[in-house]
């Protein structure tokens, strides 16, 4: 139960709920208990009556007997239909307290997981896949909500359904109340095997059922592979063979699940046999009347389901804790990307790497091994290097997504760790180079970053990065919707929007992750182009590994295996021929491939 403590502040904040719950559940179990007497005295009642109407049998006495034997079983069962009615009422109420807390309680718990989520690091993302994430934010949040609904609800009821019903058959008779109350505890031990069986199965269902989705998923994405090598009969083939893996485990469960309701008959039959033959040796003997044996066979039907939920609660209770632990997990990591000082103030863009090095903390990579630069306000830095170099680790810490393994990065003369964050993330246009676009409309992926957009704004922002003429032979143009990760545009398309979001948000520094790599030699200098006008005056940082994007820098920097090897102007690393100038001869020699 410890992992579940942490769900004690949702308790106490709806309170509220959870008390009326109590009370309903209380007043609820009075009106099971009452009926069951009033069916006793109505069974003893008619059977002393019935000894009586036969001696005036004959006669106008034998119609008033008759009369008044049927006004008081009419009595009876009005009260009987009543209870049954309040009972009734009061399930519904406690269904709309406990069953509604733990559906807000469900609420608060996924807001708080999805904004967690959102606070914590790059690194946490790169550590944990996208579906176990998913996952404890689902499946995981929906066990807990059975713990703090279905659970507490049924657990409840059995709290006090039992001290009140036990406790009054005591009253009425000790030794019938033993014998007629002996296959309870098989049945709660019976029934605790028999689910932990269905929950063991049904997980193994659900992960045979997640397999089969992932991979009707691939095959309907990789559909165009598919059909280009003629797999379709292997594909046919192998989806058989996971679904025969379904269906095998679904008829295992289907097999323990006809057990459940069968053994619950069984032993609520025997115990009802038991109280019949010791309630009947007891009239015969005179101890006990007739109403007092269908009185303990409703008692012992009361408390069939609250003894058959004790298994079934103590294995969502057992379910809950793993889900929360699970949870727990996450919610106890920490984001170590933190301000020192909350410093939020405008940024010209001044840029100072000194000595850096980095190791990835995930991995152990060493990325980047004291590399050193600056970049002036208003000044442009082309950043270039082989793949695993060390480029987009530059590009995140300037981003702060990660903190520097050694060394010191200053903003306008402030180390970047004083910084507010999202202050800092607020002034820098990121293109990444793996494109991300939302399934949203052009003109919202554009303007992302705005609080409000624009059109003008989101317009201009197109035209720079020359996607305009491309958005606006759309039949919706700017309004067209992106199907999921954009995948409606062209490479080259998606990148172009994607620069056009970064550019929208008019900011001070300007970082692009060689977010070229996917266009066109013509398509590259139309947008260098473009981008020459938006660089004024504004500090920008171009990272790539072809050359030709790094014309329009004033600097430029050479990464190999995570060193600084070279840095200068173009001209410079030229007419040193060292790692750029092969690089540049290299590249220029080789005939860049058309967009189709």
């Amino acid at each position: 139960m410890k992992p579940l403590w942490r769900l004690n502040k949702y308790l106490y904040k709806y309170k509220g709920y959870l008390l009326l719950g109590i009370i309903f559940t209380v007043i609820s179990n009075i009106f099971v208990i009452i009926p069951a007497q009033l069916v006793r005295i109505a069974i003893d009642y008619v059977v002393e009556s019935f000894a009586y109407y036969q001696v005036f049998s004959e006669g106008e006495l034998s119609v008033i007997a008759r009369s008044s034997f049927l006004k008081f079983i009419f009595i009876f069962g009005v009260l009987i239909l009543v209870m049954a009615l309040l009972r009734g009422f009061f399930l519904f109420l406690i269904r709309q307290t406990i069953i509604i807390m733990s559906r807000l309680i469900e609420y608060d718990m996924k807001n708080e997981i999805f904004n967690h989520y959102q606070s914590l690091p790059l690194s946490f993302y790169r550590r944990n896949s996208t579906g176990d994430l998913m996952a404890r934010i689902t499946e995981d949040v929906s066990r807990v909500r059975m713990y703090l609904g279905p659970a507490i609800m049924y657990g409840l009821n059995l709290l006090i359904l039992f001290p009140l019903v036990i406790g009054y058959m005591l009253s009425v008779n000790v030794e019938l109340t033993i014998y007629s109350l002996l296959p309870l505890p098989v049945l709660s031990i019976s029934i605790y095997f028999v689910n932990n069986l269905i929950n063991e199965r049904s997980e193994k269902i659900q992960r045979s059922l997640s397999g089969l989705s992932t991979f009707v998923q691939e095959a309907f994405s990789g559909i165009r592979v598919l059909k280009a090598f003629v797999r379709e009969d292997d594909s046919a083939h192998d989806f058989k063979t996971a679904s025969e893996d379904y269906k095998d485990k679904s008829i295992r469960l289907t097999l323990v699940q006809a057990l459940f309701y069968p053994l619950i008959l069984a032993l609520i039959g025997i115990s009802t046999i038991i109280t019949v033959y010791i309630g009947g040796m007891q009239v015969i003997d005179g101890t006990i009347g007739y109403g007092v044996i269908a009185e303990f066979i409703l008692y012992v039907n009361m408390l069939t389901w609250p003894v058959t939920s004790l298994g079934w609660v103590t294995s969502i209770v057992q379910r809950a804790a793993a889900s929360q632990t699970r949870i727990n997990e996450f919610l106890d990591e920490k984001n170590d990307i933190i301000s020192s000082e909350g410093l939020d103030i405008p940024i010209k863009g001044k840029i100072e790497v000194k000595n850096v090095s980095f190791t990835y903390p995930e991995s152990g990579i060493k990325a980047l091994d004291s590399v050193s630069f600056d970049i002036d306000s208003g000044e442009s830095l082309a950043i270039i290097g082989t793949t695993g170099s060390g480029k987009s680790t530059i590009a995140n810490l300037l981003m702060r997504m990660y903190d520097v393994s050694e060394g010191e990065i200053y903003i306008d003369g402030h180390e970047i760790e004083k910084f507010d964050t999202a202050a800092l993330r607020r002034q820098i246009g990121f293109v990444p180079q793996d494109v991300f676009l939302f399934s949203d409309s052009i003109s919202n992926n554009i303007g992302f970053g705005l609080d409000q957009i624009p059109g003008e704004l989101v317009e201009k922002a197109a035209k720079d990065a020359d996607v305009y003429d491309n958005i606006i032979a759309f039949p919706k143009g700017f309004q067209t919707r992106l199907g999921e990760r954009g995948i409606t545009l062209s490479g080259g398309q998606k990148q172009r929007v994607s620069i056009a979001r970064a550019i929208a948000k008019e900011p001070s520094i300007l970082l692009l992750d060689d977010c070229l790599s996917a266009v066109d030699t013509k398509t590259e200098n139309a947008i260098l182009n473009a981008l020459s006008k938006i660089m004024v005056n504004r500090t920008s940082v171009i990272i790539s590994h072809r050359v030709s994007s790094a014309k329009l820098a004033d600097k430029i920097i050479v990464l190999d295996d995570g060193k600084l090897v070279e840095q200068g102007s173009h001209e410079e690393l030229m007419a040193k021929k060292g790692v750029y100038a092969e690089l540049y001869e290299k590249q220029t020699q080789i005939n860049e491939p058309i967009e189709d």
